[in-house]
């Protein structure tokens, strides 16, 4: 056995809980990162999330190294009551050890006992009241317009051993718009309400949610070609302009001219 492993197997136990001062404190961190790094995060349908459900899952595709980042920005300002988990790979949580704090639990992706570790954690956080659990059952990433999305099993093996749990997909796309940055843009799905998970297997959980997770991303590749910002409700406004030389000549022009300066690139269509 790794040391690797054998910090997975010690972890195996009780799953602990996050640190609301930490996720509280790592949050302002965030915002200020992600901000500097695209023009704005956007979500759409985000009343489709039933805020009293419980257990509550959170599933999403696999589409960038952003996503964890992404859903812990979301957690905070869809559910901000709530206690956040979500498995990470074993030997990532080992070198960023502060995620262990926030809710981030162990598990050996790739080896046959990554689904024990993630039924064994999953079952803990959803049996906690005000918990949410994020998973993507992708497990590596894939483009957001490849059909069919298959899952891996866990997330159907989770649900045939609950008796009662709501799932909701949530669809992330990263595209650019009119600015220098990309756009973060979610879709919320319509949620599942299984009232007994036992009355079906696992493969057919696993398969009706990889039809959800196919129709919320259309859905979203929808609102995404349409390019308008009022479909969405704004969770972060992030870094505009053109940036350098570009921007300094359009502050030039304004002030020659006495037009109003505007910061963002799409306003040079609106002049």
């Amino acid at each position: 056995m790794t040391r690797t492993q054998e910090k997975v197997a010690k972890a195996d136990g009780e799953l602990k809980a996050p640190s609301r001062r930490l996720v509280a404190l790592f949050s302002i961190y965030l915002r200020w990162y992600l901000s500097r790094h695209f023009h704005a995060l956007r979500i759409a349908n985000a009343g489709r999330i039933p805020p009293q459900a419980q257990p509550l899952i959170l599933f999403g595709n696999r589409a960038s190294w952003w996503d964890p980042l992404v859903a812990m920005m979301l957690g905070r300002t869809l559910l901000p009551d709530r206690d956040h988990y979500a498995p990470m790979d074993a030997t990532a949580l080992e070198h960023y050890a502060i995620f262990r704090l926030m809710g981030f639990f162990a598990v050996d992706a790739g080896s046959p006992r990554d689904v024990t570790q993630m039924l064994r954690a999953g079952e803990q956080a959803l049996s906690r009241p005000r918990s949410a659990l994020w998973i993507t059952p992708q497990g590596e990433f894939h483009d957001v317009r490849e059909r069919p999305i298959v899952f891996r099993p866990g997330i159907g093996a989770l649900i045939g051993r609950r008796g009662r749990v709501t799932s909701v997909p949530i669809a992330v796309e990263y595209v650019f718009w009119k600015e220098r940055l990309p756009e973060i843009l979610v879709n919320v799905g319509e949620p599942l309400e299984i009232a007994d998970g036992t009355m079906e297997d696992a493969r057919t959980w696993t398969n009706l949610h990889s039809y959800a997770m196919a129709a919320t991303l259309d859905e979203l590749a929808m609102l995404a070609m349409e390019r308008d910002p009022a479909a969405f409700e704004l969770v972060l406004n992030g870094s505009n302009g053109v940036g350098g030389v570009y921007e300094l000549w359009k502050r030039i022009g304004c002030a020659v001219t006495g037009r109003p300066y505007r910061h963002d690139h799409g306003s040079l269509h609106r002049q």
